[in-house]
């Protein structure tokens, strides 16, 4: 118990530092979208759009956003109260086969997911990378992968045709990452005012499109890439707190159509984004980091369910679990109460370990393997 007693006050102690750290790291990060200046197209564009009033980015239903204090008191929760919020064993990742995912056939679909949201998708021969994270911490003072491990190095990627993000907090757009996938990239397609961050990274400006809500953009004539909206919010750091805008995206190809949830709520928004753009192949949907707190811009793993069959998707692919420590519930808890309400309403889940492929039509993984994990002695517990 003595042991215990001095592990835990180590640990306290740890998080505090690693909180007066991000703090002052946070408040001392310049994103801004005033990097356009007057005139520029792009301002002008942000100025105009709907969803932008009194300079800042807003949501269809408002909600009071958390602010200081609660900040705190969420911290003080991940430190004191008990923390199987993380594996006790290292969870399995397969080192990625790009075999699929640089097929350059006109009538595929594959995913491989890379874990969070980082998803590499290739959709009727077009690869698309989705919120990549090529870094095992989020920031420096930042959460670390559960494994620590990344499944792809990304020097054995070829070129990509786009790479989409869905907003700018830190754990969907990782600037070393963009940074790295500058060259091979062709393209990057972003919510409004996102832009000026990856311009701030080294992106030409001419490789990055910026879209609002129910925006669409075509490629080649043979892809459609559409913003829909989110119930999120956007900032990377203490001051810049809706500077730029969230979305929901739509990738339709000649043949097949997914939809990538980025981070959000449930809303009726789901219904509508569905009957516009729906059915969908595949839906890759937000399932993790939920809280009461903040239930409004994450949803629960049933209204996950719930947005998939609004949508009118077919395969329904988890992603934002099993990766960071980013929530107070149990990290395998998210996959326990989706499952049970998908198969509840007969809806197919793939259940990828990180680094696995999922083939449309050929190999949907079934496999329930976060299950071996669960038991007590897989976990780590406070005392």
């Amino acid at each position: 118990m003595k042991r215990n007693k001095i592990k835990k006050i180590m640990k306290i102690n740890v998080y505090l530092v690693l909180l007066i750290a991000a703090v002052v790291t946070i408040s001392n990060q310049s994103c801004s979208s005033a990097t356009y200046i007057e005139g520029d197209s792009k301002l002008s564009k942000i100025e105009k759009s709907s969803n932008f009033r009194d300079g800042k980015f807003q949501n269809k239903v408002a909600w009071e956003q958390p602010g200081i204090g609660s900040m705190l008191s969420t911290m003080w929760d991940f430190i004191f109260m008990g923390n199987d919020r993380s594996p006790g064993d290292s969870l399995p990742i397969m080192k990625v086969d790009l075999t699929e995912f640089n097929r350059k056939d006109g009538n595929q679909l594959n995913s491989t997911w890379l874990g969070h949201s980082s998803l590499m998708i290739n959709i009727d021969g077009y690869k698309i990378l989705t919120d990549p994270v090529f870094e095992k911490s989020m920031t420096f003072f930042g959460p670390s992968r559960y494994n620590g491990e990344i499944p792809l190095d990304i020097n054995e990627l070829e070129q990509i045709d786009v790479v989409i993000i869905s907003h700018n907090h830190y754990d969907h757009m990782n600037i070393k990452s963009i940074k790295r996938l500058n060259e091979k990239s062709d393209r990057f397609i972003v919510p409004l005012a996102v832009g000026a961050e990856l311009e701030n990274a080294g992106v030409p400006r001419e490789k990055i499109t910026e879209l609002d809500w129910w925006d669409e953009i075509k490629i080649n004539e043979d892809l459609m890439i559409a913003a829909t909206p989110a119930q999120h919010f956007s900032g990377r750091g203490i001051t810049d707190r809706n500077e730029t805008l969230w979305a929901s995206w739509v990738i339709e190809g000649p043949n097949h159509k997914v939809f990538f949830s980025g981070d959000g709520g449930y809303s009726e928004g789901f219904k509508v984004i569905g009957e516009k753009y729906g059915p969908f192949n595949m839906t890759f949907m937000e399932s993790g980091a939920y809280n009461e707190k903040w239930h409004h811009i994450h949803m629960y793993p049933e209204e996950t369910v719930q947005a998939h069959i609004d949508l009118k998707g077919e395969v329904l692919h988890p992603i934002h679990w099993a990766t960071f420590n980013l929530a107070l519930h149990p990290w395998y808890e998210p996959m326990d109460r989706l499952v049970n309400e998908a198969w509840g309403k007969n809806v197919k889940v793939s259940m990828p370990i990180v680094g696995e492929t999922t083939i449309y039509d050929k190999y949907i993984p079934t496999k329930l393997w976060w299950e071996e994990f669960m038991n007590n002695d897989n976990i780590i517990v406070t005392e």
